[in-house]
C-alpha cells in the first residue's frame, strides 16, 4: 500500500465539509421530523427546509419560490429536459443540446426520439465550446427547450451561456443549463445569465451525496416530474431529504464565502500542473480550453497509451485521478466529449482528468509531477504503438 494518498478526482466528488456535517446530524436523530407531520418537530423540519430553500436561492440570484430539492442532479437533468418537452409537446416538439452533455441531458434527450421530439445535437470547436452562431442556425419556433451545461464535467471549458441563453429566448424557447460542475467554482446569477432552469448537485462543492435542486423561472412552463404527493409544492413528490437539504445549502453557502480565495490557489496550482506536465511528458496535449476553463480542471491526452493503465498506475502510487466522467468510467468506449472536440479514438483513449480541491497543495502537485511521467514512460514501453512510431522516425514532437 502507497504511504499517501493524494486525492485528484473532485470532479467526481467531494469530500463533506465538517461544518456541513456538523449542521446536517441534528437532523438525522434530534430534529428527525417529517416535514408533511404537523407538531412540533415536523414543524421545526419545515421551517428548516424553508430555510435552507432562501439560502440556496440567495446563492443562485433566484427567488426561494423557484428553487426545487431533488435527489440528484442527474434527476433534476431529467426533470429539466423533460418537464418542458412535455409541458411544451403540443406547440413545440423540438429540442437542442449540446454534443458534450452529461449523459443526464444526452440520454434524456434521446428517450424523448421515439415520443415523437426532434433533437438537434449542436457540435462543438476543438475547445469543446458551443458556437452561439451554431444555435441560432438550429433554433426554429418549434424549439421548446435548449440544454447546454455551463462548464463541461470532462474538459472543464466554460459555455457563452449568456449569449446561447439570449437566443433562445428570443425564439419563445426555455433554456437550461446543467451548472453541476460549475456551481461552488464559478458564482452564478440566474437572471444575468438569463436562464430559465438551471441544476446543481451538493456533492459536487463538499456537501453531501443524494441532493440537488433545479431552479425554475416563474411563469416558466415545465411539467411536475414525481407523482405521488404534495411536496415541492406539488411539483416532486417524496418526503424531502431533510439532513441532504440542511447539508446542501450550508455547502453552497460556504463555497461562495471562501470562492476567491480557494480559486486563486486552484488557478495557481492547475497551471503550474498543466504546464509542468505538458513540459515533462512528449506526444501529450491539454484537452479544453486553455483559459476559459474551471479553475481546477486539468485534462490531458497522451498518446499511445490507455487512460485506464494511467489510473491503475497512479493508484498504486496513492493517486486518485479519472479518465473523465465518473458516471461512464465502467465504459470501454472513448470519452464522447474528446471525440466531439476532433480527437482520434486512438488519442481519446489515452485521457486524463485531475482535477484539484481546496486541501491540495503544492506538494501534491509536486508528487503526481514526479510520479506521472516515469508512469507514461513505463507504459510507452510496452506499447506496440509508441514502438511503431519511434522506428518509423516521428517528424513532430
Amino acid at each position: 500500500m502507497p504511504e499517501r494518498f493524494i486525492y485528484l478526482d473532485h470532479a467526481a466528488t467531494t469530500a463533506v465539509h465538517p461544518l456541513v456535517l456538523e449542521k446536517m446530524i441534528p437532523y438525522f436523530s434530534i430534529n428527525y421530523g417529517n416535514p408533511s407531520s404537523v407538531y412540533s418537530i415536523a414543524k421545526t423540519a419545515r421551517k428548516t427546509i424553508d430555510d435552507a430553500r432562501t439560502t440556496v436561492a440567495d446563492a443562485l440570484g433566484a427567488k426561494a419560490a423557484e428553487i426545487y430539492f431533488t435527489g440528484s442532479g442527474s434527476e433534476a437533468d431529467n426533470w429539466a429536459v423533460k418537464g418542458a418537452a412535455h409541458a411544451n409537446r403540443h406547440e413545440r416538439k423540438h429540442i437542442i443540446t449540446s454534443s458534450i452533455e452529461h449523459h443526464a441531458i444526452l440520454d434524456t434527450c434521446k428517450s424523448l426520439e421515439p415520443q415523437g421530439f426532434r433533437v438537434t445535437y449542436l457540435p462543438v470547436d476543438e475547445y469543446g465550446i458551443v458556437s452561439p452562431d451554431e444555435l441560432a442556425r438550429a433554433i426554429d419556433d418549434e424549439t421548446a427547450v435548449v440544454s447546454i451545461m455551463t462548464a463541461n464535467n470532462e474538459i472543464g471549458t466554460i459555455q457563452p451561456i449568456k449569449e446561447l441563453a439570449r437566443i433562445a429566448r428570443s425564439h419563445g424557447a426555455l433554456f437550461h443549463t446543467d451548472a453541476v460542475q460549475a456551481a461552488g467554482s464559478m458564482r452564478i446569477d440566474v437572471d444575468d445569465l438569463g436562464v430559465d432552469m438551471l441544476t446543481i448537485a451538493a456533492h459536487k462543492f463538499y456537501g453531501p451525496k443524494g441532493v440537488g435542486a433545479l431552479y425554475i423561472r416563474s411563469g416558466a412552463k415545465v411539467d411536475r416530474f414525481v407523482h405521488g404527493g404534495s411536496q415541492e409544492r406539488g411539483r416532486r413528490a417524496g418526503t424531502e431529504n431533510v439532513a441532504g437539504i440542511v447539508g446542501m445549502a450550508e455547502a453552497l453557502n460556504i463555497s461562495i464565502s471562501d470562492m476567491d480565495a480557494n480559486n486563486s490557489k486552484l488557478i495557481r496550482l492547475r497551471d503550474r500542473l498543466i504546464r509542468e506536465t505538458l513540459e515533462k511528458i512528449p506526444h501529450s496535449r491539454l484537452n479544453g480550453h486553455p483559459q476559459k476553463r474551471l479553475p481546477n480542471n486539468a485534462h490531458f491526452a497522451f498518446r499511445f497509451i490507455e487512460g485506464e493503465s494511467i489510473l491503475l498506475n497512479l493508484d498504486m502510487k496513492g493517486i486518485g485521478a479519472s479518465s473523465g466522467s465518473a458516471c461512464t468510467s465502467g465504459s470501454l468506449d472513448p470519452s464522447h466529449v474528446l471525440l466531439a472536440i476532433g480527437l482520434p479514438h486512438e488519442i481519446a483513449h489515452g485521457s486524463l482528468r485531475v482535477t484539484l480541491g481546496t486541501e491540495n497543495d503544492d506538494s501534491d502537485v509536486d508528487y503526481f509531477l514526479s510520479v506521472l511521467p516515469p508512469i507514461i514512460q513505463k507504459l510507452r514501453g510496452m506499447s506496440p504503438l509508441y514502438d511503431d512510431f519511434i522506428k518509423s522516425g516521428p517528424k513532430e514532437h
